[in-house]
């Protein structure tokens, strides 16, 4: 359903005043995003009193859903997802109209045009959302509680969503880790911990399985809108509450644990005030645990897409060495300590002017200072991703052969054995926390993990905030 934007427009332009009260005509259509997997689209129409009202349309990518699974169970099903959280007092936009195949637009749906804030970041510091910040915590807390009262069989939710369990949820993400083939002994580390820490004792749920500071729309007043409702499935409600805990969410706010925003009391009594059940902390921490470990692994993907397709754009690269600030969240909620960090190499051998350092600054330099400024949108963002990824490629040259030197000899320790390959060290760990032949209690286990990823995440990202727990003992996580 490849249309160009004449054709949608005209084909849309045809469409509303059939299936939209007070529709007299179509002024304008504008995308506003173009993901991988779907669109966004701003719609301005005119009403039969001659006012001007917006709309917003979500719509496939090209128009064209892929394969509905149990995994992605498609437009359709976010749409109902949305109606009956709203009908359930959630904050979400009506939905008009789901689009079917005689509408000839493909997959999507047609809903209400909804104002506010869903950037993580400008949620946490914006200054028009001052006043209401101390009690977004409580809000997210409450509204996720009535997400989990959602009555799956009356709805008819359990019908279209997947059921999952915590042991299938840990087991999925690890096997596609593993198809990665890339030995990566903290994610391994973590799926064995998770495994032997599974909660038993919950009510199946609905899930929304992303919440979290970034994809719920916010305002002044309060909550607008909770968004992306397509990984939604059956499970444990409190991976929600997890989630939302992950450092990879507060946006630079280690110190507070919600979104950045807020304060774990307020967010479990918001919770609690409406649910009328006490909050089980053990299994939080599982799924904050479980969420890094995810997150983690989902980074790792965004490198396979770089590597194969279909995405190869800077950003893809980019985002893959974030897994090293989740696996840095998972040593500080599961083995912090004592750990220190390599210094940089100041000798080199080469002495051609310039140096390969200065030819990375100079074109750090000109990202920086000239494409950002006289770019704006994606060019813009792209440009800043591609000098963070050169500077990664700065500390590696001073700081990389120091820290894989340190990881041999710990690994050469650990696995006894005297080869100094890097690769086969990790792979011998890897394998060995794979078939349960190491176990996680090993003398010197968890002091190598802790110094092989906060010296990894010290290379690809030292500002991130996880850094400075791990230095400090793992406090605060």
């Amino acid at each position: 359903m490849s249309l160009s934007h004449d054709e949608l427009t005209t084909a849309l332009g045809g469409l509303l005043p059939k299936v939209l009260d007070n529709c007299e005509s179509l002024i304008s259509l504008e995308r506003l995003s173009g993901g991988a997997s779907q669109e966004t689209y701003r719609i301005v129409i005119s009403g039969a009193d001659g006012k001007e009202r917006l709309l917003a349309m979500r719509r496939a990518a090209g128009g064209e859903e892929g394969e509905i699974t149990a995994q992605h169970p498609g437009l359709a099903v976010e749409a109902k997802l949305m109606r009956v959280a709203r009908d359930h007092g959630v904050p979400e936009p009506e939905v008009f109209h789901v689009l079917t195949p005689e509408d000839g637009l493909g997959a999507g749906f047609i809903m209400e045009w909804l104002e506010g804030e869903a950037l993580g970041a400008r949620i946490v510091k914006d200054p028009t959302l001052d006043e209401v910040r101390p009690r977004l915590a409580h809000l997210f807390g409450a509204t996720l509680a009535r997400i989990h009262g959602i009555d799956l069989q009356a709805t008819g939710l359990d019908q279209v969503l997947q059921q999952l369990s915590p042991e299938e949820y840990v087991r999925q993400t690890w096997e596609r880790y593993q198809a990665f083939e890339t030995p990566q002994p903290m994610i391994d580390y973590t799926a064995r911990w998770l495994l032997d820490h599974l909660p038993t004792n919950y009510t199946p749920s609905l899930v929304h399985n992303d919440y979290r500071n970034g994809n719920v729309m916010v305002d002044a007043q309060g909550m607008v809108a909770v968004l992306d409702w397509e990984v939604a499935h059956i499970g444990d409600p409190m991976r929600d509450l997890g989630w939302m805990l992950c450092h990879s969410w507060r946006f630079g706010r280690a110190h507070l644990p919600v979104g950045g925003f807020g304060q774990l009391e307020d967010f479990f009594a918001g919770y609690e005030s409406v649910s009328g059940q006490p909050v089980d902390r053990q299994a939080v921490k599982f799924w904050q645990v479980f969420g890094s470990f995810w997150w983690a692994v989902g980074c790792l993907g965004m490198a396979e897409h770089y590597r194969n397709g279909p995405d190869q754009s800077v950003e893809r690269p980019g985002i893959g060495r974030r897994s090293s600030e989740c696996q840095v969240d998972c040593v500080n909620l599961l083995i912090p300590g004592p750990v220190d960090l390599v210094s940089a190499e100041n000798a080199t051998q080469l002495v051609d002017m310039p140096l390969a350092d200065e030819l990375l600054s100079s074109v750090v330099s000109f990202l920086r200072d000239q494409v950002m400024q006289e770019t704006q949108g994606r060019t813009q963002f792209l440009a800043r991703v591609a000098s963070n990824s050169l500077e990664i490629v700065q500390r590696e040259m001073a700081l990389g052969a120091a820290a894989a030197a340190g990881e041999v000899s710990r690994l050469q320790v650990l696995c006894a054995n005297d080869t100094d390959r890097l690769q086969d060290l990790r792979w011998q760990l890897v394998q060995g926390l794979r078939d349960g032949s190491v176990a996680l209690d090993s003398p010197g286990l968890a002091e190598h993990l802790r110094a092989a990823v906060v010296n990894q995440i010290n290379i690809d990202q030292p500002r991130y905030p996880g850094l400075a727990t791990a230095l400090d003992g793992g406090k605060g996580v």
